[in-house]
């Protein structure tokens, strides 16, 4: 046994791949330092024909031929491509096998059915994962409605109608929407180690403020006013604001983009110089101004709790004037996704 030196052992442990390399290299190096095989054997608690062995190894391919690497195992009873062609159209859909949905030992007992092998249900679910399939729980998806196809041709026309105005330069687009935010605090998932229980306290008092606001994604301009509700009336002083905050330009169309909120289509609003376009139904996703909402209360009111109105409203007020004095920050949140 002379085929190493003491520190090439100590290199080759410091560098092995895996437990079995190092356990191997280490029992070499016993030996090399005089420990007998006896003592080997009950140090690492291997056998004695295991170490013989090792030794045997060591003697005829050096320090390599004491790694360990994996072997490919025994062979397949049943090939995967075989299994493939007749699990995947059935897992695609369990009606062709006069199934409703799977689990795993459902499939088990129909594969034997099908192909009369002796399988183990864990190895068919280890056939499974290697065709990709793995475990996942359905979302709730609703029913297509009586007028789902109506819906998505009025949503195509808007995103069209939207595309042409965005791509106009004697237009500028405005999302105007409400946003209700409450004084007790947003609990956000955090870092914590198992058995902890992370608290997050509120009062539970009904401390709620609305905001009503717009933006132009265009160049990041943000307007809004606090209110303690939203009706007409309160919305028409909302206009009557943002029409003298951004007066009228000669050769600008400004449009206003809402939802389709009662007090938004009252007859008797004055407008001013903005034009209103209103949503289709069910497309929040169409207006930018949702995003600003979300990332305002991921930033200041999140964990953070409010002892009284007027606690809640200079939190508002500090919030939203970040968003007005940045507008390069709220253009970039805002932008129009195509």
């Amino acid at each position: 046994m002379d085929n190493a030196t003491l520190e090439q052992l100590q290199a080759a442990m410091e560098a092995a791949p895996n437990k079995r390399s190092y356990v191997r290299q280490a029992a070499m190096r016993c030996l090399l330092r005089g420990m007998n095989r006896q003592d080997v054997c009950e140090t690492f608690c291997r056998s004695e024909r295991m170490v013989r062995l090792w030794i045997i190894k060591y003697n005829h391919g050096d320090i390599d031929a004491l790694i360990s690497k994996p072997t490919g195992g025994r062979k397949r009873k049943v090939a995967l491509q075989r299994l493939e062609e007749m699990l995947v159209p059935v897992l695609k859909d369990p009606a062709q096998a006069a199934m409703e949905h799977w689990t795993g030992v459902k499939v088990h007992g129909w594969l034997l059915e099908q192909i009369q092998a002796e399988l183990s249900y864990s190895t068919v679910v280890r056939y499974l994962h290697d065709l990709d399939f793995h475990l996942r729980v359905p979302r709730p998806w609703p029913l297509p409605l009586l007028d789902e196809p109506e819906r998505e041709t009025k949503r195509q026309s808007f995103r069209t109608q939207m595309a042409t105005l965005a791509a106009d330069p004697q237009v500028e687009l405005w999302f105007g929407d409400e946003c209700g935010v409450d004084g007790d605090p947003r609990p956000r998932r955090r870092w914590v180690q198992p058995g902890s229980k992370p608290k997050v306290p509120h009062l539970g008092k009904h401390i709620r403020r609305s905001v009503v606001g717009a933006v132009c994604p265009q160049n990041g301009e943000f307007f809004s006013l606090l209110f303690d509700g939203v009706d007409s009336a309160v919305f028409q002083c909302w206009l009557d604001e943002l029409a003298l905050s951004v007066p009228p330009k000669p050769g600008l169309r400004r449009v206003l983009v809402l939802d389709n909120a009662s007090w938004h289509k009252v007859k008797t609003l004055n407008w001013h110089h903005f034009e209103a376009l209103f949503l289709p139904p069910y497309s929040p996703d169409f207006t930018p101004i949702e995003r600003l909402w979300l990332r305002m209360k991921a930033d200041y009111f999140a964990d953070w709790i409010a002892r009284s109105g007027a606690e809640l409203e200079d939190r508002l007020c500090h919030a939203l004037n970040h968003f007005t004095s940045s507008p390069a920050k709220t253009a970039s949140i805002c932008s129009i996704r195509k």
